[in-house]
C-alpha cells in the first residue's frame, strides 16, 4: 500500500491537537509553538499533496479505501479532486497565519470576574478544527462527510463561546452573555441543517444502496441506479438546506454576524474563511454531483436566492457601526458570489466560484486580523471610536487599506479574479442576474472606503494618540498574506490549472456546456 497521504494530512493537526491540550498548564508559551510547529507540518503536507495532484489525472486522486462500519455500507474512503486540493492547501496556508495573530488571545485575565478555558485547550481547539475540515475536503463517503461536518461544530462551539472577544463595550457579565447567545445561535442553526441531512443521507443510501461517491458514479453511468424525479429533488433540497446554512445563504445567515462579532478576530477568520467553505464546496461536489437534475430544477431559486445575498449583505455592511459585523455582512455579500457562479452552471462561473472560495479566504483572513490587532489595541470594535490613525499607525493602516482594498476586488489583487469569472460565467448564462449582480462590486466599494475613511483619516482622536504601530509578530501574519493577494492577483495560473479539470467534470455530471456567444452575421 502507499503512504496514505490525505491520511497523513488530516492526522497531523489532530495529533497536534492532543499534544498541545496534554502540555502542562503553567507551560502556555511551549503550547503556542507546539500548535504552531503541528500547523507548518500539515502546511508542509498540504503542499506534497498539491505538487503530487496532477490536473489532467484521475478525477480523484491520492485516494484510500477501507472499511468501516461494514454492516451499513460505511467506508473510510478519501479522494481529492482539483476544487478539494485547493481548498485543502487554503486551509493548511490559514492555520498558521491564526495561531501567530492569536498568540495572546488566550492568555488568563487578572479578573475575577472572567473565568477563561486554559491556553492549551485554545490552540488545540483550532488544531482539531483544521484536521476535521481538512478530512472534509477529501472525503468520498457521504457518510463519513456527514460525521465531519457535524463533528467539526463542536470545537467551533468552544471557541466563540469560552474564547469571545475581550473587546466589549459592556460589563463581563453581559459581554459572556453575548458570547453565550451567539455561540449557541451558531449551534442551533447548524445543527438543525445538519439533521435535515442526516435524513436526506439515509434517504441517499436507500436509493442508491452506497454511500460511496465512486460507486454511485459508476451505478448513474450504466443506468443500474434509477432515481425519481420528486425523490431525487427531496434529497437534493435535504443536502442544499444544510450547506446553506453552513454557507450562509440568505435567509439563513443570521448567526453569522453575531459569531463573527463576539469571537476573537482568528476564530472570526477560521469560521468566515474556513469552515464556512465546507458548505460551498459540498454544494459542488455533493449537490451538483449527486442530483443534477434537481440542481438544474433549484437554479432559478437559488440564483435568487445568492442575488439577495450579494445586496442585502452589502447593503447591511455600509450601515454597520461594528467592525468586525461589517466584515461578517461582506462575506455575506461575498458568499453570494461563489453561490452565484456555482449555480450558474458554466464553466467561468464555476471556476470562478472556487477562485472566490480560496481568495475570499485570503483576503478576509488579512482584513480580519488586522482589523483584530486595531481592536486589540483600542479595546473598541466601534467604528466610531476611532480617527486618525494612519498618522500614528502607517503601517498598520497601510495594510489595513490593502486587506480592504481586495476585498472590493480591486484589479491586481486575487479577488478580483475570480469575481469576474463569475460575473462573466452568469452573465453569459443570465444576464439579468449578472447586471443585479455588479451592484454588490459598487456597494463593496462604498462600504470598505467609508471604513476605511471613519477609521484611517481625520483628525487623530485622543484614545489613539498613542496608539502603536505593528510589531514584528503582527507582520509575520499580515505582510506574507498580503504577498499572496498581489501573487495570485498577477498570476491565478497554479490554481486556474488545478481548478479548471475538477469543474469540467462537475460540468459534465449536471450535463450543461458554455452557452455560445451569439455573433451577428455580417450585412
Amino acid at each position: 500500500m502507499s503512504f496514505p497521504l490525505l491520511t497523513a494530512t488530516a492526522a497531523l493537526p489532530a495529533i497536534g491537537a492532543i499534544a498541545t491540550a496534554a502540555v502542562p498548564a503553567a507551560r502556555r508559551t511551549a503550547a503556542k509553538w507546539l500548535a504552531l510547529l503541528f500547523s507548518l507540518g500539515t502546511l508542509v503536507l498540504a503542499a506534497v499533496v498539491f505538487l503530487r495532484f496532477e490536473p489532467g489525472g484521475d478525477r480523484y486522486q491520492l485516494t484510500e479505501s477501507r472499511a468501516w462500519i461494514a454492516d451499513f455500507g460505511v467506508r473510510y474512503e478519501l479522494g481529492v479532486d482539483g476544487i478539494g486540493v485547493a481548498l485543502l492547501g487554503l486551509t493548511a496556508l490559514l492555520i498558521p497565519f491564526v495561531i501567530v495573530a492569536a498568540w495572546h488571545d488566550a492568555d488568563p485575565l487578572e479578573t475575577k470576574s472572567t473565568r477563561w478555558h486554559p491556553t492549551q485547550g485554545f490552540f488545540a481547539l483550532i488544531l482539531m478544527v483544521e484536521a476535521m475540515v481538512i478530512l472534509s475536503f477529501v472525503a468520498t463517503d457521504v457518510f463519513l462527510f456527514y460525521i465531519l461536518f457535524e463533528a467539526m461544530l463542536i470545537p467551533m462551539y468552544f471557541l466563540i463561546g469560552g474564547f469571545g472577544d475581550r473587546a466589549h463595550a459592556g460589563t463581563d457579565e453581559s459581554a459572556a452573555t453575548q458570547r453565550s447567545y451567539a455561540a449557541v445561535k451558531f449551534l442551533l442553526y447548524n445543527l438543525a441543517g445538519g439533521l435535515i441531512m442526516l435524513a436526506a443521507v439515509i434517504g441517499l443510501y436507500v436509493v442508491a444502496g452506497s454511500f460511496s461517491l465512486s460507486e454511485i458514479a459508476e451505478a448513474r453511468a450504466n443506468g443500474s441506479l434509477e432515481m425519481a424525479t420528486s425523490t431525487e429533488r427531496w434529497l437534493f433540497l435535504g443536502f442544499f438546506f444544510a450547506f446553506a446554512v453552513k454557507a450562509p445563504l440568505w435567509p439563513l445567515h443570521t448567526w453569522l454576524p453575531n459569531a463573527m462579532g463576539e469571537a476573537t478576530a482568528p476564530v472570526a477568520v477560521l469560521i468566515t474563511a474556513i469552515v464556512d467553505k465546507v458548505g460551498t464546496f459540498a454544494m459542488l461536489r455533493f449537490c451538483l454531483g449527486l442530483f443534477p437534475e434537481a440542481s438544474k430544477w433549484a437554479t432559478p431559486v437559488v440564483i435568487t436566492l445568492a442575488l439577495i445575498s450579494i445586496v442585502y449583505g452589502a447593503l447591511l455592511a455600509v450601515g454597520q457601526r461594528d467592525i468586525k459585523r461589517l466584515i461578517a455582512y461582506a462575506s455575506i455579500s461575498h458568499f453570494g458570489f461563489i453561490i452565484l457562479g456555482i449555480f450558474a452552471m458554466t464553466s467561468q462561473g464555476q471556476s470562478g466560484a472556487t477562485l472566490y472560495m480560496v481568495n475570499h479566504g485570503i483576503s478576509t483572513a488579512a482584513l480580519l486580523l488586522v482589523a483584530g490587532f486595531l481592536i486589540t489595541r483600542r479595546g473598541s470594535r466601534l467604528i466610531a471610536d476611532y480617527g486618525g490613525v494612519q498618522k500614528v499607525a502607517p503601517v498598520l493602516a497601510g495594510t489595513f487599506l490593502i486587506g480592504g482594498l481586495a476585498t472590493l476586488s480591486l484589479p491586481g489583487l486575487a479577488p478580483f479574479v475570480s469575481e469576474f469569472l463569475v460575473l462573466v460565467g452568469t452573465f453569459s448564462a443570465y444576464p439579468v442576474a449578472g447586471i443585479i449582480a455588479t451592484s454588490g462590486i459598487v456597494l463593496a466599494a462604498l462600504y470598505v472606503l467609508v471604513l476605511y475613511q471613519r477609521t484611517m483619516t481625520g483628525p487623530v482622536q485622543e484614545s489613539v494618540r498613542s496608539m502603536p504601530d505593528l510589531r514584528a509578530r503582527e507582520l509575520a501574519v499580515a505582510v506574507p498574506l498580503i504577498a499572496v493577494l498581489i501573487f495570485l492577483g498577477v498570476f491565478p495560473k497554479p490554481l486556474t490549472d488545478v481548478v479548471n479539470p475538477a469543474v469540467e467534470h462537475t460540468m459534465s455530471d449536471v450535463q450543461k456546456k458554455d452557452p455560445q456567444p451569439e455573433v451577428e452575421a455580417a450585412k
